[in-house]
């Protein structure tokens, strides 16, 4: 089963779609999606399984080559400001705002080697996309379940150091497409403090201009992505975690208003060169 046939299909709904209301186009733009998420899966599996033979963290380099090719039935562009401090050869912890559904296309347009992710458990059961996401290594947790889930990311904190992974996770828990930030939750601070490895912060600029739920807009458009500095994490205990957290936050934060050139709450607009406090 090739990947062609189903992007030639997506074109050429997209273009019957033209004279259709904008809200039958966004519905219509976000169902073809989801079919383009199910059947790369399908794909995907089935080469992840003949090349590699099970779940390896190796298999994402096809899931993320497959996924690039959305962007082109989209007519979305990617701008990667700062890529290379994404490859260093050492075990990190990624942590990205999260937007919507079309973040899988922003992930896998700068996914690193040897970079797994968190999702939540409910996940792994959607089918082939499940099936895809567990053959490419990715972690489920059980957010109902605190000690599990706690369980889990100890695992993982020794399992990134001792197979050189990074873990991308997003901080704020859930989609959040309010024009802002929600506050960040702990658990990606605690793994790489747990594990000693630095945080490298991924701020992707607003969807705004080209997709939102509220307006039913889904059109072409530009995603500005900008790699800030590593946060160093050596010799930083459990204590230092509410730090940690907000000098993270308060960069990405400052970063996401100035790449999406809006204005933060008091009415100025972030530099040019905003990055973590070290």
């Amino acid at each position: 089963m090739e990947l062609g046939p189903w992007l030639s299909a997506a074109l050429l709904l997209l273009l019957l779609l033209v004279p259709l209301s904008r809200a039958a186009r966004f519905y219509a733009k976000v169902a073809l999606y989801c079919a383009l998420c199910v059947a790369m899966s399908v794909v995907a599996s089935a080469i992840c399984l003949l090349r590699h033979g099970g779940r390896t963290v190796d298999n994402m380099s096809i899931i993320s080559w497959l996924t690039r090719t959305f962007k082109y039935a989209y007519g979305l562009r990617f701008e990667v400001k700062g890529r290379q401090k994404l490859e260093v050869d050492r075990p990190c912890v990624i942590v990205s705002n999260h937007q919507s559904i079309l973040d899988m296309m922003g992930l896998m347009e700068v996914l690193p080697k040897r970079c797994v992710q968190i999702a939540k458990r409910e996940l792994l059961f959607l089918g082939p996309v499940g099936l895809v996401m567990y053959l490419g290594g990715v972690y489920f947790i059980n957010r109902q379940r605190s000690s599990t889930a706690m369980t889990v990311m100890a695992d993982l904190g020794e399992h990134m150091i001792r197979e050189n992974l990074k873990v991308w996770i997003y901080p704020e828990g859930t989609r959040n497409d309010n024009g802002d930030l929600l506050p960040f939750k702990k658990g990606a601070f605690y793994l790489a403090v747990q594990a000693q490895v630095p945080i490298v912060p991924v701020v992707y600029s607003s969807f705004s201009s080209f997709y939102d739920t509220r307006t039913k807009l889904f059109t072409s458009g530009t995603v500005t992505v900008q790699v800030l500095d590593a946060i160093p994490t050596s010799g930083l205990t459990e204590a230092d975690i509410p730090t940690l957290v907000d000098t993270c936050y308060q960069a990405m934060r400052s970063t996401f208003f100035h790449i999406s050139k809006m204005p933060q709450e008091n009415g100025a607009t972030a530099g040019p060169d905003v990055q973590p406090a070290q």
